[in-house]
C-alpha cells in the first residue's frame, strides 16, 4: 500500500470519528490532568521545604540563632514568593487541563455540526415525502392511498408478528393494537387512542408543540429512544388513523399510526 494511499484513508477514518476520538481524548486529559496535578504538587511540596531549609541555615549562619528557635518564630513563607519558586512545575498540567478543554469544545461543535447535518438532510426528506404523498393522493385518490397504508401496515405487522412480542397492558380496553411506529402490541381501544389524540392536540393548542412520548403516554406506552424527539405542532397536528388487521394468531388487530408523521424539530415553530 501506498503511503500517500495510507495517509489518506487514516486521514478519512479520523474524519469520521472524529467525535470519538475527540471525546476520548477529553476523557484521557482529564485522568493526565489529575496524575499531573498530582505529581507537580508533591514536586512543589519538596521545592518550598527545600527553600524554608535554605532560608533558616542562612539565618543561623548570619544571626547565631538555633535552627529550632526560628522555625518556632519565623513567619511562614509568603504565598508569592512560593508561587516565584514552583510555578514552572504547574505548566504540564495546566497545559493538559487547556488541551483537555479544547478537546471537549471541539467535540461539542463537531457533534453540534453533525447533528445539524442530519437534521437538514431529516428534513429534505420529510419534505420529499410529504410532497410525494400529496402527489399519489392527488393522482389515485385517497381511498386508494388509504388501501396501500393498510397494505404497509400488514406488511409492517408480518415483519412483527404477536407470537415473537410482548403485549403490553396499556390501558382498560381489550382491542389488541399494533403500534406502526414502535412495532408494538399492546391492548386499548379506539375511544382510548382518540383520547390520547385529543391530549396531544390540546397540549398544542396551549404550548404550540407536543412530543410523541406523551401520545404515548396517554396510551399507557413507555417512551422509545426517538419519541422525545418527535412529535406535532400547530402545523402537524396528531391524527391517529386505524387500519384493521390480523395477528399472526389470526386476532383481529387494530393498527395505528398518524395521517402526517411526528417530525423532527417540532418545537421549532419559525426557521
Amino acid at each position: 500500500m501506498a503511503l500517500s494511499h495510507l495517509i489518506n484513508k487514516i486521514s478519512s477514518i479520523a474524519q469520521a470519528n472524529s467525535t470519538g476520538i475527540l471525546t476520548g481524548m477529553g476523557v484521557a486529559g482529564v485522568i493526565s490532568t489529575a496524575v499531573l496535578t498530582a505529581h507537580a504538587s508533591f514536586k512543589a511540596v519538596k521545592i518550598i521545604e527545600k527553600a524554608e531549609d535554605d532560608r533558616i541555615r542562612k539565618l543561623v549562619e548570619e544571626d547565631g540563632h538555633s535552627e529550632a528557635d526560628l522555625r518556632a518564630y519565623l513567619s511562614p513563607m509568603a504565598f508569592r514568593r512560593k508561587a516565584e519558586l514552583v510555578w514552572k512545575t504547574y505548566i504540564p498540567p495546566v497545559g493538559m487541563g487547556v488541551l483537555t478543554i479544547s478537546s471537549i469544545i471541539l467535540a461539542n461543535r463537531v457533534a453540534g455540526k453533525q447533528a445539524a447535518a442530519l437534521a437538514a438532510a431529516y428534513s429534505v426528506s420529510e419534505r420529499a415525502l410529504s410532497e410525494y404523498r400529496e402527489k399519489v393522493i392527488e393522482k389515485i385518490g385517497e381511498s386508494k392511498e388509504s388501501d396501500i397504508r393498510d397494505m404497509v401496515a400488514e406488511a409492517r405487522m408480518q415483519k412483527q408478528p404477536l407470537n415473537s412480542r410482548e403485549i403490553i397492558i396499556a390501558g382498560t380496553g381489550e382491542v389488541l393494537c399494533f403500534d406502526i411506529l414502535s412495532g408494538r402490541y399492546f391492548q386499548s381501544s379506539v375511544e382510548e387512542i382518540k383520547k390520547a389524540e385529543n391530549a396531544v392536540n390540546f397540549e398544542i393548542v396551549n404550548f404550540l408543540h407536543c412530543s410523541l412520548s406523551k401520545f404515548y403516554d396517554e396510551i399507557g406506552l413507555p417512551p422509545t429512544g426517538f419519541s422525545d424527539l418527535m412529535g406535532f405542532n400547530t402545523d402537524h397536528r396528531c391524527q391517529v388513523r386505524f387500519s384493521a388487521q390480523m395477528s399472526s394468531d389470526d386476532r383481529p388487530c387494530l393498527a395505528i399510526d398518524f395521517l402526517v408523521d411526528p417530525i423532527h424539530n417540532y418545537h421549532k415553530l419559525w426557521d
